[in-house]
């Protein structure tokens, strides 16, 4: 006789979360939930980021698994509103980022020979580097509502690349004195009636602008 046992779904709680966003969304369901579009969730997909940093860095497990759940449920709802729409579906999401990890490790999946953690990450941008190879600047996916610290790091990075770099500050040796030095600088700032976060996104304007200028010269450079 045969078993006709049906295994069980291999993430039933996963599921169930799916099925919940999407009665909530079906006719009948919640209207706030149906009003809502990819532009009016932005708000909240960024409260949330930032709360599970928040978690992360100094939550407990329960409150880790809030927020992780949090961000959970704003992908679930993106793909739902795509989905109703004839966009795509959380498997097309799904699908895409498998594909897309299984390329960036081809020391895992394919026959590429790593030893350091430096050598996954040369192997990831140079992956990375044939997939984004329609890009024209380096510049290309920094999005620029970073905060602006994340996002003079991000940008320093990609500059450097183009030869385009800033002179180092002297700074503490350990991360807890850096953080004193950053919040005094504030301090200062606010005192002299300054806005910290425009005079960072305004350097950051200037270096951004030097990079495409170097992108340019190497551009008539390469076809003179």
């Amino acid at each position: 006789m045969t078993d006709q046992t049906v295994p069980a779904a291999p993430h039933p709680e996963l599921d169930e979360l799916i099925a919940v966003l999407e009665k909530l969304r079906a006719p009948g369901g919640c209207v706030w939930d149906r009003e809502q579009t990819h532009a009016s969730l932005v708000q909240y997909l960024v409260e949330e980021t930032f709360e599970l940093v928040d978690a992360i860095e100094a939550g407990t497990r329960d409150e880790l698994i809030e927020e992780l759940g949090d961000v959970l449920y704003q992908v679930i709802f993106h793909a739902d509103i795509a989905a109703e729409a004839g966009e795509f579906t959380l498997e097309d999401v799904a699908a895409h980022m498998r594909a897309k990890m299984v390329a960036r490790h081809p020391h895992v999946f394919g026959d590429v020979t790593v030893e350091t953690s430096d050598d996954v990450v040369a192997t990831w941008e140079s992956v990375k580097a044939v997939e984004k190879a329609h890009r024209t600047s380096v510049l290309e996916g920094i999005p620029q509502g970073m905060p602006s610290l994340a996002l003079a790091d991000k940008t320093l990075g990609r500059a450097a690349k183009m030869g385009v770099a800033r002179e180092a500050a002297v700074i503490p040796g350990t991360e807890a004195e850096l953080g004193d030095q950053l919040l005094a600088m504030v301090v200062a700032a606010r005192a002299a009636g300054l806005d910290s976060e425009r005079a960072l996104r305004g350097a950051l304007r200037t270096l951004q602008d030097e990079v495409r200028a170097a992108e340019a010269e190497a551009t008539d450079a390469s076809g003179s």
